[in-house]
This record gives structure tokens, C-alpha cells and sequence, in this order.
């Protein structure tokens, strides 16, 4: 080693020692001349010689020879830039350990890029490895196998959304037998039990840790304070200063995902927390469906919204005028008390109020409504509203629901009502029965002193207990509810005051306001609160931050929700109940992030590698150059470079021409698109604007070119990414067409060319990237950008491709067209009406050409993506079935530029028999 350099063969380094004999011996030193006098060589004095010949050599051109040789010297003993020290030389079991968290995720490639270089070099070395993700840890014993059995899962293994729990992983690894040899990928942060995890590690053999050094930064659940939206940073790593850039996604009024806001945080020097704020109007505050940080890539970067932020409008009116003098007897006091903090209140008239349309109308012992009055308020009803009614002395006194229950009215009222010492009395004041199950406010704790003294009578009927979801405890009705078209009518079966009951007085009260989704709280619910409810995961986050349909994936109790850590059980996402959904990010709304400590006795590595770099190459060549210039000189001294000179001049004169005449003949960028995509079958793929998407598209494509290329005769050129705006798009078979949610609409031109295109025999896949989830339709963002998009097309009847259609056998016989999804729904150009079953054939005779269109949401290109070396680079499924999914994947696409490349000549075989019948066959 000297310095960052070091040599293979060190001892043929011995040989610079004999420079200076070279040096010696190269100078060519010739016999010194005899001197004789000779009388006539007077005649010579005066006289000059043009040509003379020095009698050594120069020492620059020593000097060069000189160096040549050094260079071959060290060219041949292995120099070697940054040779990095083996660190699994040794012998017996290697256990690598990855915390795989979210935070891991910021640098993902990076670990397992580093995980697959330790695995790599123990195989070298012999040994057994096993390779445990700390979040998904192993159901029996570890498995520890050969680096070769190990290294290709590497690339496969993808981040958790969650941490894991250390207390579990310490119990796990006191089942290990030592010793070993422990590397363990750790993502930085102090979680709680990483002091005894590591104990319990180092009692097993030595442990070195890997840790990214990059700065993390994470998101809290966002919180509404004093009108406005707010939410902290917190961060890990540098102290600097430094600004990060917070954007509000959410949907757009015509259902589509935007950037709806954006706003700065800053990290004062030295600071962890940091706060970001968003004053936005209500109508835009209630569209956001979750925050981001821009320039993260990782589950805790992103904090969803529940209805914690989409404050509801609602509507408060009295049934009479209002005594400023007596607040406490109003019966709108204690609704402004519950709700003010946590909705948007409005008051006024009926009719002002149904021309805002808010959310939730709270009528307070309001008995009759003008005829108009109650036709709009049925029909907001009906069109999804909640209507909440408050009984009360007014109610009480009339005739309303007396008959039947009519639409703003879940149950009839018997005439008069209950009070404490009347003629339909209690004989002291009833207490709440517990709810049952199947009410909204199942699981809420009911108060000792919430008492009811007085209370308007349901009309007992058949529908009556499945309309009632609160009762006293003698089975009276307290709070009924009956739905009404999209909506529903609530019934307080007491007064909105303490004047029949001491309800309003309670907490209890505004948890039922809470249950029945008048209002939101605007911080998160406690378990006591989700007692006894079941809550349905609707989206989830991966170890990225992306969101994702949550699929099949079984509902979690609300208990669990509010207090369970995360794990593969309990993921972040957003959860739906009854009435009301909850989202349960990464972080808590007052977390921070603490960096791991280690003990002083266990190294701690970063995931950086600096490459070993093999110079021979480079002093060889360097050795070959100064010899060829020696050469060169020696010609020179010799005065026979005449010759050659006049041929260098003529080169250089013909160098310098030469891009003149390029120049002239220049060819556009289109003419060398034209010329690229016409001398070799190209695919080609539209660029969306979205750089993750587009290199997926390439690589994809370029994955499928080496399918065919091994696989068939077709021998495709790179592909091309196309710009709809501007290229021709004649000169290419087939396109790829990836959906994305923001994707830019094409212009009128566009659109000329793309139907042209279509006309002329070009096939465009639309891959929406889905699982077809939404059908095409308005499930998915990019289902309902690809109904845009498609709108203007000139595209044919499509249907599903059937079983009979030549895409099924184009190359290979297939029945499904999977990519990293599976989903069945492929569409192709529909088949003629008069297409009819051929005798003695198994398919019928289709139409001639190629189907124009093919919509699918398989996200083919992540399927079929390979790199530079021809490796996936997406995961598929698990296991052998993934890679199965993928080969199949890997055929259809061969099937599809067979179909676009021969169109349907398979459904020639249709006149076999016939041929065969005529040549006597």
C-alpha cells in the first residue's frame, strides 16, 4: 500500500532499480574519434554542413524511453486505486440483519446495493450467509445458506412502512445459536429496545453496523389551530439550516389529483422541529387528501388527512327568538360550545341556508315548516344531507308526526310528552342504557350523572327498535334515526339544552355529535373513543410513501387502531368506519426522531463504497503512448519524417473539411429520428413529463427488445421515447402509452397525428399502471385520465380479448396477459360481427389486421423492465410464482410485437385443410 494505492505483484516494482543502467545504456555514447592533422582541411574552413548528426542521444527523448518503462513496470505489477480491506474474511456463519423501516427507504438501492457486495465478497470467502429483514422476521429457524442461493433475492427485497418492533427482534435473537458474525443494516433512528437488540446481538458473536448518512426528514399528522392547518417537521442528521418545500395534494373539482397548495418550513440552525402552516378556504381545505415533502421518498414524508381537517358547514336554527339576557337557556348555546371548535357554523333562515347547502342542519325544537320550507329541505335530504332534530316544547305541543312519521321525522310522536311527576312519568330521572351494538355510538362510555327528566314519546311500531340508537334504561327510545333517500333524519328525543336532561352538559355530548359525523375532532381519538368499532383499511402506504388500494386486507378494531404500533397488521392508511374515516400515519402528532447510539466497541460504517480501481490498464496504455511518441521522435532526429509529415498535413486539412460538409449536409433532429426508427424495428414509448415513469417505459421496453432478440428473429434497435407535440410517429409499430394522473392533455395537432397513426396500421398500448381496479372508469386517477385522454381517438369498438384471438398464439400459446399485475382485463379492437366458428377449427376467422388499441392496467413495463445487465428491476410477486408471472409477462409481449410486427397471418391456418385436400396430403 502506498497511500490509496496498492499493487497485485509488488515485486516487479524491483525493477525500477535498473532505470539508471538503462538510462546508461540508452544514451548511445559512441568511441571518441582518433585525431589526425591533415594540412588540406584548411581548404574546408569557412565552410557550413546543413545536415549534422548529434553524437548522443537528447535527454528528453531519454528521458521519455525512461518513462515508458516505468510505466510498463507498474502497469505490470497490478497498481489498484482504493482496494477495499475484505471484511468477511473469515470463517463461520454471517447473519446480515436490515432494519427495512421507512426510514430505511430514503437510500434503499444503497443498502441493498451494499448487502449484495458483503454477500458477494462471503462467498468468496466460503462462508454461509442468512439475510433477516428485522420487520418481517422468520417463523422458525434462520436459514443460512450459500451467497449464491442468497444474492439474487437481494434486489427483491423492498422497505416497510413501519418500524420494527425492537422488543420483539431482542426476544427473537435470544433464540439464536452463536457464534456468528452480525452486519446489520440500521436505519439511524433510536427506536425503543435497540440498547437490548444490540445486547443481545453482541452476546452472539461481533456486530458492525452499516447507517446511511444522509439527513432524514419526517412529517406529523397535520392539526387545524386558530383557522389555519399546521404541521411539524422533525428531522435527523446535519444541523444547518434549511428550508423544505410541503405540498397539499388533493382532488380538483372534476375529480383529478393537483398540487392544491405548496409552502415552506424552516430549520433554524441547530433546530430539529420545524412548523409548516396552510391558511386555505374551507372549500379548498376540505379537497386535501394528504401532505408530502418534496424531495423524500419514504412513508414517514407523507401525512394523510382524515376528516380531522374537513370541518363540516353546519347549520344551526332555532325554533325561537333567542334571549341574549339568558345565554345558558338558549338552545343553541351548547350546540355553538360543541361544535365551534372542530366546524364551520352558519345561522339564518331555512331557505338562506339550503342555498349554501351545507353539510349537517341542526333544527332546535323547530315543529312546523312552511310548505316551501319543507320541499327543499326533502329534497336536500334525499340528495345526502343530515338533518339532526332537537325536541322541545314547541315539538312536543304539535301535531307533527302524529299520523306517521313523514320524511323529516325517523319515528311517530305521541301527543304531549314524558316529564319527571306528570301523568306519563318517571318516578325519578332515567340514566342511558348502555349502546348496543350496531349504533353508531356503540363503545362510548356513558356518564353517572347524565340524567333525563323529560322527553318527547315514540309511537311504538314495527320499524321502531331498528330506527332507535340510544335509549334510557327502561327502553324508551332517547335518539332515533331513519334514512331518507342519500341522507338521514336524527331525532334528539330532548331538548338541545339542560332543560329536559343534562346531556348537553356532558362530554358525552359532543362524542355522540362526534359518532354521528356533525363534527371531527382535531386531534386524534383515544381507544375509549373507538371502543367496540371495527374500522375498514380503504388505502395504505408502502415503505415509499405511495399510496395504494388496501385491497382484501381485514379491518382492524378501533382499539388497535388508536394506541397499536405500526406492523404488516396494522399498516398507515387511511381507515373507514360507520360514518367517518381516520388516518393513522408513521409518526405521532408530537414525535421526533432521535439518531441510534452505539456502544464504542461496535464499528459504524456508512452505506458509501468507494470502488477498487484496476490501473493496469492505464499505465500500460500509458507506456504504449510514450513508446509510439519515441518512435515518432527518433523519425524525427533521423530526418525521415518528410514524408509522413506531408501525410498528417493532408489528414488534418481533410479533418478540418470534413465538418464543414457535415455541416452542410446536416440532418434534423427529425430526419434522425426518422432515419433511427426506419433502419431497425424500434419501439417506442410517449413521454409522460413524469421521469420515474418514462425511464420505467424504457427500461421495459428495452427489457422486452432483449426478449425478442433471444428469443426471436427480430432483432429491435434501442427504444425511443416520443414527444406527441412534435415527432412523427409513422416509423414505429408499436407505442407504449403509460397513464398518469397529471398527464398532459395532447393538443388538437396531436391528436391529428395519433388518429393518423391509428388509421395506419400503428398500435397504441394503454398500460393505466392499475390492476384495472376501477375498470377504466372512475376508480383510479389514471382510469379517469385515460377517459380523457381517449375521448378525441378514433378508436373501434373494443371488447375483451378472447379466448380465440391470435394474441394467444402469435409466438407462444397464452391464456392471461400478466405484467406486475394480473388482472384479466385486457381489451383489443371488438371482432366483426359475422366472424363465425370454422369447422373443425378451434378459432374462428377473425379480422385481417391488427387491432389498433389494446387497453390493460398490468403495468407491463415495470414487468418487463431489465438494467444495463439485463436484471429485473421491479419485483414481481413473491418467489418462484412472481418470476413465473414475469416470464409469462415476458411471452405476451413477445405475442404483441409478433401480432404487430405479422399481423394476423395465424388465422390463415384456418385454410389448412384445404391446402393439404389440394396437394393430395
Amino acid at each position: 500500500m502506498i497511500g490509496n494505492l496498492a499493487f497485485a505483484t509488488p515485486l516487479l516494482l524491483l525493477a525500477l532499480v535498473a532505470l539508471p543502467i538503462l538510462w546508461w545504456l540508452l544514451r548511445a555514447v559512441p568511441p571518441a574519434p582518433i585525431r589526425r592533422r591533415f594540412p588540406g582541411i584548411a581548404l574546408l574552413l569557412g565552410l557550413s554542413d546543413d545536415e549534422s548528426q548529434t553524437d548522443k542521444t537528447p535527454w528528453w527523448l531519454l528521458l521519455l524511453r525512461i518513462l515508458a518503462v516505468a510505466a510498463a513496470i507498474v502497469g505490470f505489477a497490478g497498481p489498484v486505486l482504493n482496494p477495499q480491506e475484505d471484511r468477511v474474511a473469515g470463517d463461520g456463519p454471517l447473519l446480515v440483519l436490515m432494519d427495512s423501516s421507512w426510514a430505511s427507504a430514503r437510500d434503499w438501492q444503497s443498502r441493498l446495493d451494499r448487502a449484495e457486495r458483503v454477500i458477494n465478497d462471503a462467498g468468496f470467502a466460503g462462508r454461509e450467509v442468512a439475510l433477516v429483514q428485522l420487520t418481517d422476521l422468520p417463523a422458525g429457524d434462520v436459514a443460512f445458506q450459500t451467497a449464491n442461493a442468497w444474492a439474487p433475492r437481494v434486489q427483491s427485497l423492498q422497505p416497510a412502512a413501519f418500524a420494527p418492533d425492537m422488543t420483539a427482534v431482542a426476544d427473537w435473537a435470544e433464540t439464536l445459536e452463536g457464534p456468528l458474525e452480525i452486519f446489520w443494516f440500521s436505519d439511524g433512528i433510536n427506536h425503543a429496545g435497540r440498547a437490548d437488540l444490540t445486547a443481545a446481538l453482541q452476546r452472539l458473536g461481533s456486530v458492525a453496523v452499516f447507517q446511511g448518512n444522509r439527513d432524514l426528514i419526517a412529517l406529523t399528522p397535520p392539526r387545524f389551530e386558530d383557522g389555519a392547518i399546521r404541521a411539524d417537521l422533525t428531522r435527523l442528521g446535519a444541523m444547518t439550516p434549511r428550508d423544505v418545500t410541503v405540498i397539499a395534494h388533493g382532488l380538483d373539482p372534476a375529480g383529478i389529483s393537483r398540487d392544491l397548495a405548496r409552502n415552506s418550513a424552516s430549520f433554524e440552525p441547530g433546530a430539529m422541529v420545524a412548523q409548516v402552516e396552510f391558511d386555505l378556504p374551507p372549500e379548498l381545505r376540505n379537497r386535501i387528501t394528504r401532505f408530502e415533502l418534496s424531495g423524500e421518498r419514504h412513508a414517514g414524508a407523507v401525512a394523510l388527512t382524515d376528516d380531522a381537517l374537513q370541518r363540516r358547514q353546519v347549520a344551526l336554527i332555532a325554533g325561537g327568538a333567542e334571549d341574549e339576557q339568558q345565554a345558558l337557556l338558549s338552545p343553541l348555546h351548547y350546540l355553538r360550545q360543541a361544535l365551534e371548535p372542530t366546524a364551520d357554523l352558519m345561522e339564518g333562515a331555512l331557505s338562506d341556508v339550503l342555498l349554501a347547502s351545507p353539510d349537517v342542519i341542526i333544527l332546535a325544537d323547530v315543529a312546523t315548516l312552511a310548505e316551501e320550507e319543507e320541499t327543499g329541505l326533502i329534497e336536500w335530504v334525499e340528495n345526502g344531507g343530515l338533518l339532526v332534530r332537537f325536541a322541545g316544547t314547541r315539538l312536543a305541543g304539535s301535531d307533527v308526526a302524529r299520523d306517521e312519521a313523514g320524511p323529516l321525522m325517523p319515528v311517530r310522536l305521541r301527543a304531549g310528552g314524558r316529564t319527571v311527576g306528570g301523568a306519563m312519568s318517571w318516578g325519578e330521572p332515567k340514566q342511558l342504557r348502555q349502546f348496543e351494538e350496531g349504533s353508531p355510538f356503540f363503545g362510548l362510555g356513558i356518564p353517572s350523572d347524565v340524567e333525563v327528566t323529560s322527553q318527547v314519546m315514540a309511537q311504538p311500531d314495527p320499524t321502531l327498535g331498528e330506527r332507535t340508537i340510544a335509549s334510557l334504561t327502561d327502553g324508551t327510545p332517547l335518539v332515533t334515526r331513519a334514512s331518507v333517500g342519500q341522507g338521514s333524519v336524527v331525532l334528539f328525543h330532548v331538548t338541545a339544552n339542560a332543560e329536559w336532561s343534562t346531556l348537553p352538559l356532558s362530554g358525552l355530548f359532543v362524542q355522540m355529535l362526534e359518532r354521528l359525523a356533525i363534527s371531527t375532532r382535531p386531534v386524534a381519538p383515544e381507544a375509549e373513543d373507538l371502543e367496540g368499532t371495527i374500522w375498514t383499511p380503504e388505502q395504505v402506504l408502502d415503505g415509499y410513501g405511495t399510496l395504494r388500494d388496501a385491497g382484501t386486507r381485514p379491518g382492524v378494531t378501533g382499539e388497535d387502531l388508536a394506541d397499536a404500533p405500526l406492523s404488516a397488521d396494522l399498516l398507515p392508511g387511511l381507515y373507514a368506519g360507520e360514518d367517518r374515516r381516520l388516518a393513522r400515519n408513521v409518526l405521532a402528532r408530537d414525535a421526533t426522531l432521535a439518531p441510534a447510539a452505539w456502544p464504542a466497541d461496535i464499528p459504524v460504517e456508512g452505506m458509501a463504497v468507494v470502488e477498487p480501481t484496476d490501473l493496469m490498464a492505464a499505465f500500460l496504455t500509458g507506456a504504449l503512448i510514450l513508446l509510439l511518441v519515441d518512435a515518432i521522435a527518433a523519425l524525427w532526429l533521423g530526418g525521415r519524417l518528410g514524408g509522413l509529415a506531408r501525410g498528417a498535413a493532408l489528414f488534418a486539412v481533410a479533418s478540418l473539411a470534413a465538418p464543414q460538409a457535415a455541416d452542410a449536409q446536416a440532418l434534423s433532429v427529425e430526419e434522425e429520428l426518422a432515419l433511427l426508427a426506419t433502419s431497425e424495428a424500434t419501439l417506442a414509448y410517449v413521454l409522460t413529463g413524469d421521469a420515474e415513469v418514462d425511464e420505467t417505459s424504457r427500461a421495459g421496453l428495452q427489457g422486452l427488445s432483449n426478449t425478442l432478440y433471444q428469443r426471436t428473429s427480430v432483432e429491435p434497435a434501442p427504444p425511443i421515447g416520443v414527444d406527441l407535440e412534435i415527432n412523427e410517429l409513422a416509423f414505429f409499430p408499436m407505442i407504449y402509452w403509460p397513464i398518469t394522473p397529471n398527464q398532459q392533455i395532447p393538443s388538437a395537432a396531436a391528436y391529428r397525428r395519433l388518429n393518423d397513426y391509428l388509421r395506419g396500421g400503428g398500435m397504441i398500448v394503454f398500460d393505466t399502471r392499475d390492476a384495472h381496479v376501477g375498470r377504466f372508469g372512475s376508480g383510479t386517477p389514471e382510469g379517469r385520465r385515460l377517459q380523457v385522454i381517449a375521448a378525441p381517438l378514433d378508436i373501434p369498438p373494443l371488447e375483451p380479448v378472447p379466448a380465440d384471438h391470435v394474441l394467444t398464439r402469435t409466438f407462444y400459446l397464452l391464456q392471461n396477459f400478466p405484467g406486475r399485475h394480473n388482472s384479466p382485463d385486457v381489451w383489443v379492437e371488438a371482432a366483426p360481427a359475422d366472424a363465425e366458428q370454422i369447422e373443425g377449427m378451434p378459432f374462428r376467422n377473425l379480422n385481417d389486421g391488427v387491432t389498433p388499441i389494446l387497453i390493460g392496467g398490468n403495468d407491463w413495463a415495470a414487468a418487463w423492465a431489465q438494467d444495463a445487465n439485463g436484471r429485473p428491476l421491479f419485483p414481481v410477486g413473491r418467489g418462484s410464482t412472481g418470476e413465473q408471472q414475469r416470464e409469462i409477462a415476458l411471452r405476451f409481449g413477445v405475442n404483441l410485437v409478433m401480432h404487430v410486427l405479422s399481423g394476423n397471418y395465424k388465422s390463415d391456418q384456418v385454410h389448412v385443410p384445404a391446402l393439404l385436400d389440394r396437394l393430395g396430403q
